[in-house]
């Protein structure tokens, strides 16, 4: 009997072939009627018998197009229509609009053997994509995702493209940014005063150049990776005096050449997100020090558009390509910003004329402990969803905070974190923040009802949050969010045990928290235990971990710490630690913290390893660079369960370091034991709670536990002492993730109609 259903798929199911697939899977099963694109998804109709409908309906379930994620499906019966043949209806517009949209893709294998075959038209074409590979985030401005709803749309298709692009057999059918040399964009290559040259630029890097590359989500600085004066030229140019430098290599050979790689990293090396990869090197003299210095890891990538490729096709085989941007601002976009804004920075100029709609910086990922943790969440990733435990009573906005800002915007159970949006304390940064978010309204199709952001008063997303007019107001304090956002990506509705240790968060005393233990839900979320405040001098400390490392050493030790302070920190001048005593003892232009980012920062300057900070954790990046892994001891510590929350103190820590750097102890072995020792700490204190609670699962998250070395030696003893352990893998466990707890918490928050703080924290 042959009978009529309606199938509806939703998820990331346009822009990645999945029309085609249906068309060809519906001829191998004899399957009549239609597939065609909605605001909604992909519907299918299908006529056929009743078992043939169901293996159809099956195959697409079980075989779906590598690059498709199906969230919800469903099958329906309908009045037969008795149609003659399968065929691809025209996009449809609906007033629900449920499309995922694709993130950017890689390039796929056959395009990257098109564009190196002298005999095909798209040889050496740099814009050359299929279904399988392409952009898709970055140019598309609205939904359905068709071509006039792209930054394509100003390239009109040639015949032989349109004749792809229309057949249903072919691997480009109904592939958006399909294009090619005769109809598709092109690249200029320039110089400051407009002069043209052929070419990509080839030659100048092999001269040593800089070139300003416009790619795929924006602009890349450019140079050969094995010029040391060009590496150098770079950095004193951009004012980036440590901060590592990424690298692209032409090919996996390439990069083993440079790196230790296992099987998991060439995995997500090769993975359609194609990210930066924190990898170890196998020399540390292989390329220029100004590359990386100071530590022995390096950020890889392997060439993701056809461009990239391209580049390396004149004998260069790794290039630094580091994102183009100013003082910390937005990426460069825009071709006549990058001449403008790169000037005096970039030789020469690689552009083309295809719009940026959404930039989107690329992701940096690692493999730690043999999974794989994103540290910033951006091209080939965004914006694909994360689902929450439960569905949020109402359209949520997480706004973030201020540092690696990321927003999160609901819509069912899912949470869309934005691409990384950087530190949006900076004025660009927070335009961005600002024209981002009514972007992803019309991409999702919903209006926030609830705004969620963080308790700091002067964070630019929280004063922008509690000016909007009309919507419910959720104040989550920075460490609650961090927290739950580790629930929230393990499926985590149960209390828990939390540790969140980083550099800075807002506590709901006024002071700066950073080393902290909660137990509880999202909802009513307990502070179990912390470090022992010190006081921070002034906001210049975070820059200069010296200061930090002194008010340590006098907070702990009065007058013989000024004779520590004067042995072991010759960067604090005599007058400089008359200033700093004063302040300390008035507490002027102070603020008690119990940071474990600052925690970091004292023990690195004390060792003389990092007394000037250039780059966010740099401090605690080379302490642990220099860190060894098999120093077995640990330092004599305090922990103070008089009253609750708990204290953690560190008067025994560094006393145990000075006595060691007094004797003479390796600077390496000292560090590998405050690693260790910091480990411990938490161990202690999370069994004490355990015994208190009777709660046995514990979630790990913060910006510190970036430290693979403290990491790795924590998870590794939780598990001996037979705690669940959970930790951040699909978002970042650094800042970038803060969004999506604070959405989780607003939403236990409103569905039970509690709070965790006073209620004007939650409603204006």
């Amino acid at each position: 009997m042959i009978v009529a259903r309606e199938i509806r798929m939703e998820g990331v199911v346009q822009g990645v072939g999945f029309r085609p697939f249906v068309f060809r899977l519906a001829q191998e099963y004899g399957i009549k009627g239609w597939v065609l694109n909605s605001s909604e998804g992909v519907t299918i109709w299908a006529e056929a018998g009743d078992e043939v409908v169901d293996a159809f309906y099956k195959a697409i379930l079980d075989h779906p197009p590598k690059l498709a994620m199906i969230v919800k499906h469903s099958i329906r019966p309908r009045e037969l229509q008795s149609f003659d043949h399968f065929f691809i209806k025209h996009s449809e517009k609906s007033a629900k609009r449920d499309v995922i949209i694709s993130p950017d893709v890689s390039t796929c294998e056959d395009c990257y053997q098109e564009i190196m075959d002298p005999s095909d038209h798209r040889y050496h074409y740099p814009f050359t994509n299929c279904t399988n590979c392409g952009p898709r985030f970055t140019i598309i401005m609205d939904v359905p995702y068709d071509r006039e709803k792209t930054t394509m749309r100003d390239f009109p298709m040639c015949p032989e493209c349109v004749h792809e692009f229309e057949d249903p057999m072919f691997r480009r059918f109904h592939a958006q940014p399909n294009c090619c040399p005769e109809c598709g964009p092109h690249t200029t290559l320039r110089d400051l005063v407009g002069n043209i040259y052929q070419g990509l630029g080839h030659q100048f890097l092999q001269e040593g150049k800089i070139l300003g590359v416009k790619g795929l989500g924006g602009f890349h600085l450019v140079c050969d990776a094995g010029n040391s004066e060009s590496v150098a030229a770079l950095r004193k140019r951009k004012i980036r005096e440590f901060k590592p430098f990424a690298v692209m290599c032409k090919d996996m050979d390439v990069a083993r050449r440079y790196c230790h790689i296992s099987g998991q990293e060439a995995e997500l090396l090769e993975s359609p997100a194609h990210p930066i990869v924190i990898l170890k090197r196998l020399a540390l003299d292989d390329l220029p020090p100004e590359i990386a210095p100071g530590i022995s890891t390096i950020g890889v990538m392997l060439p993701y558009t056809p461009l990239h490729h391209l580049l390396f096709s004149e004998g260069l085989e790794i290039l630094v390509m580091t994102s183009a941007n100013i003082s910390d601002d937005p990426l460069i976009i825009d071709n006549n910003e990058a001449l403008e804004k790169l000037k005096g920075i970039a030789d020469y100029f690689l552009m083309h004329n295809r719009k940026i709609y959404n930039r989107c910086d690329d992701s940096v990922a690692a493999v730690v402990g043999g999974e794989v943790q994103v540290y910033r969440r951006a091209r080939g990733y965004v914006p694909l969803p994360v689902d929450l435990p439960v569905e949020p009573p109402a359209v949520m906005l997480g706004c973030g905070g201020d540092l690696k800002s990321t927003f999160c915007m609901t819509k069912g159970r899912s949470g869309y974190l934005s691409q990384h949006l950087g530190d949006i304390n900076h004025y660009g940064n927070y335009q961005q923040f600002l024209y981002t978010i009514p972007r992803f309204e019309r991409m999702l199709d919903v209006k926030p009802e609830v705004v969620v952001h963080d308790l700091h008063p002067q964070y630019m997303a929280t004063r922008w949050a509690k000016g909007l007019k009309g919507l419910r107001k959720v104040g989550v304090q920075h460490h609650h969010a961090h927290m739950a956002s580790c629930l929230a990506e393990n499926q985590v509705t149960e209390p828990a045990l939390g540790v969140v240790c980083d550099g800075t968060g807002y506590g709901l005393d006024g002071a700066i928290w950073g080393f902290e233990f909660f137990a509880g839900t999202p909802a009513n979320l307990n502070r179990m235990a912390h470090l022992s405040y010190m006081p921070l001098p002034g906001e210049i400390t975070i820059k200069r971990p010296a200061r930090m490392s002194f008010s340590y050493l006098y907070e702990l030790f009065g007058e013989q710490g000024l004779e520590y302070a004067a042995r072991h920190l010759p960067v604090i001048s005599a007058e400089e630690g008359q200033v700093l005593v004063k302040q300390l003892e008035n507490r002027l232009n102070t603020v008690l913290t119990s940071s474990c980012g600052r925690l970091f920062d004292g023990v690195s300057a004390l060792l003389g390893i990092c007394t000037k900070v250039q780059y966010e954790g740099q401090a605690a990046i080379e302490l642990e660079e220099r860190a060894d892994m098999n120093a077995l001891d640990t330092y004599r510590f305090e922990f103070n369960t008089g009253s609750r929350p708990y204290t953690l103190g560190v008067r025994g820590v560094f006393q145990g370091i000075l006595a060691d750097m007094e004797r003479g102890t390796p600077v390496s072995e000292i560090a590998g034991r405050f690693h260790r020792t910091v480990a411990e700490m938490i161990i202690i204190v999370l069994e004490k709670m355990r015994d208190d609670t009777g709660l046995n699962i514990v979630s790990l998250s913060g910006g510190v536990f970036q430290n693979k070395l403290l990491f790795l030696l924590l998870r590794q003893r939780l598990v001996e002492q037979g705690f669940e352990v959970l930790y951040h893998r699909k978002v970042p466990t650094n800042d970038g993730g803060v969004s999506l707890g604070q959405v989780y918490i607003a939403s236990e928050v409103i569905r039970k109609d509690v709070s965790c703080y006073s209620s004007q924290n939650y409603k204006d």
